[in-house]
């Protein structure tokens, strides 16, 4: 992995790197160890950073997993992500399919335009460059056999809705950051990778970005700050806490943390265990499948 990160960083990209072979879009065989990661993580960050979306906290110390949490649009579509790289169905169709079982968890206005078209016929992507690409893409860099398919499967999961560059960026740069997490690659070789690939400014950090940052949906707004808490982090829980300290879509950057910190240090016992009571028995279903768990309502 050290090699390949050197070698991509050396020279112009080449036309490889620029665009990633295509694969197959459904993986049969789990070509991954969870380690207690997975796209859990991405959900648990989601689940925390949910009421905090339109009541900022700027602070690390705020109680986690209350009565008042949920899982929202961001854990909806993560898990139609990961059940269309289970399966390799349409991932529009399975998107929809989705969201029509949970149709009030959030959706941005375009999205939910998309989402439940008056013509059935009319799903088409939309140039959109807001960080629904980012947030739904973790189950991409945990599939993901090689960093090229990270960024490949990235891509085909963004330009569904997301086609504008920078929506894809996002996701890509979500993705390559999962990946690289998996791989147990230095946090600095990480932060080096991102900057010189996507162009992120990733050397502010949590303290620099707090005071002044403002609600923000857009990839270039948000998915650099996700991946610098995560840079900034000491375990997992210490990402969702820095994530949410941000303040802005909060739910959404603890959602691209979570995934990217699951895959770096994995997740703790205690919020794993949390996790069966905010969500309902069809992801619960998915989740174990993609991240062979065994969750279980109580």
């Amino acid at each position: 992995m050290k090699n390949l990160i050197l070698k991509l960083f050396g020279g112009k990209k080449t036309a490889k790197q620029q665009e990633p072979a295509q694969p197959t879009t459904q993986i049969t065989e789990q070509p991954f160890t969870v380690n207690n990661g997975g796209i859990l993580g991405a959900i648990l960050g989601d689940i925390a950073g949910s009421r905090f979306e339109f009541r900022n906290e700027k602070s690390i110390n705020v109680k986690l997993f209350t009565a008042a949490d949920k899982f929202t649009d961001d854990t909806v579509m993560t898990i139609a992500v990961a059940d269309w790289l289970l399966t390799g169905a349409s991932l529009p169709n399975i998107m929809r399919d989705w969201g029509d079982g949970y149709p009030d968890r959030g959706y941005g206005g375009m999205f939910y335009e998309w989402l439940f078209p008056l013509d059935e016929n009319e799903m088409k992507p939309y140039n959109s460059y807001g960080n629904g690409a980012g947030m739904r893409v973790s189950p991409c860099g945990y599939i993901a056999r090689t960093l090229d398919e990270a960024l490949d499967l990235a891509k085909q999961s963004a330009e569904v809705t997301h086609n504008h560059p920078e929506g894809i960026k996002g996701a890509q740069a979500i993705a390559a950051a999962i990946y690289l997490a998996r791989q147990h690659t230095p946090k600095g070789e990480i932060r080096r990778y991102i900057e010189k690939v996507f162009g992120y400014n990733l050397q502010r950090t949590c303290d620099d970005i707090r005071p002044t940052y403002e609600f923000d949906v857009t990839c270039q707004g948000s998915c650099p700050e996700a991946i610098i808490a995560f840079l900034d982090s000491t375990d997992y829980e210490s990402a969702i806490r820095l994530a949410i300290s941000l303040g802005g879509d909060s739910d959404t950057i603890a959602c691209m943390t979570g995934g990217i910190a699951a895959a770096y240090y994995g997740i703790p016992d205690w919020m794993v265990e949390k996790a069966v009571k905010y969500l309902p028995n069809d992801m619960i279903e998915i989740i174990n499948r993609f991240d062979g768990r065994e969750l279980k309502k109580s």
